[in-house]
């Protein structure tokens, strides 16, 4: 490459980034070329831009606009994550154990590769080396992501699920026909939350209420069928699986309940966030009162792991 031609290539570059529109007759005008050499320009600097956004992660496209007649710059996403973003990514996957040893590091290697520029890549792998050599995967050692999607696909299409599940309390298979409404996730699990239609199923549940939904550990679904036969929920009588988890503690279903208690700890914070209902009704002396709306007795298990600091109220 010449002199000149870098002298234009450069010229025009820092007009485009600049914000400037690029006018083919007028670049060749002035820099004393025809406008096929411009564009010739102007096909080198895109060629460029494509092949960086691999590294910078930005994509910037050159555009070309007929009204003014002429070529700009249009930045169109930001591709990569930050090296803080994807780190805190990572760490959080890994504190999850939510997968199989294999899966985790399969998935960890994708996100850095594919979300990280090259530069960089090596001193994320470096920071979570460690937490990543000792991982610790979930004692079920199933492969689940594949029935997950199924669980996903079914919900979105609104369509009934047959499985077979193995229950927690006694480990026994049982067929189960649900309409799907959410996938959830909470320590070290992936949920499946679902309605039963089966009024002889439900006799022997805790809580006979269509407005509860049951809860299923998607790693213990042993097999599963997505049917053809639909269901339909109105709007406004919808799953909302957010404001769902906000009352749930430890993914144990139950009707909705009201505690209330008083908290002698040194972290309110705390305590705030893992009830995210909660509100504090009094508070004298570094003691607060506080109530909260739950479903289930999950909460029952959230108090006895907070030893003295709790003492339920009527």
């Amino acid at each position: 490459m010449d002199n000149g031609k870098i002298d234009r290539v450069l010229g025009i570059y820092t007009k485009l980034m600049s914000g400037y529109l690029v006018n083919k007759t007028e670049e060749a005008e002035h820099y004393h070329v025809n406008e096929r050499s411009i564009q010739r320009d102007i096909d080198d600097i895109r060629n460029f831009m494509e092949s960086d956004a691999e590294n910078t992660g930005i994509i910037n496209s050159v555009i070309y606009d007929r009204a003014k007649r002429g070529y700009y710059l249009e930045q169109i996403y930001q591709l990569k994550l930050s090296n803080a973003e994807i780190l805190a990514i990572c760490k959080i996957l890994l504190d999850s154990r939510a997968l199989l040893k294999e899966e985790m590091h399969d998935l960890l290697d994708k996100l850095i590769s594919c979300c990280v520029p090259k530069k960089n890549q090596k001193i994320v792998k470096e920071l979570i080396s460690n937490e990543a050599f000792h991982y610790v995967e979930p004692r079920h050692k199933t492969k689940f992501l594949d029935v997950m999607w199924d669980v996903g696909q079914a919900i979105r299409g609104c369509r009934y699920i047959e499985m077979e599940y193995e229950r927690t309390k006694d480990n026994a298979v049982v067929k189960r026909k649900v309409k799907p409404v959410a996938i959830m996730f909470s320590e070290y699990y992936f949920y499946l939350t679902a309605f039963i239609d089966d009024d002889k199923v439900r006799e022997n549940f805790d809580v006979i209420n269509d407005s509860f939904p049951t809860i299923y550990r998607i790693d213990r679904i042993k097999s599963l069928k997505v049917l053809e036969e639909g269901f339909h929920i109105p709007y406004n009588s919808r799953f909302e699986e957010g404001e769902f988890r906000k009352r749930v503690q430890f993914m144990y279903g139950g009707k909705l309940q009201k505690v209330k208690f008083k908290y002698t700890g040194s972290d309110l914070n705390a305590i705030l966030d893992r009830l995210p209902t909660a509100v504090v009704l009094d508070e004298h002396d570094g003691e607060y009162i506080i109530s909260a709306e739950v479903f289930g007795k999950g909460i029952d298990m959230w108090i006895r792991s907070q030893g003295d600091q709790i003492e339920v109220l009527p």
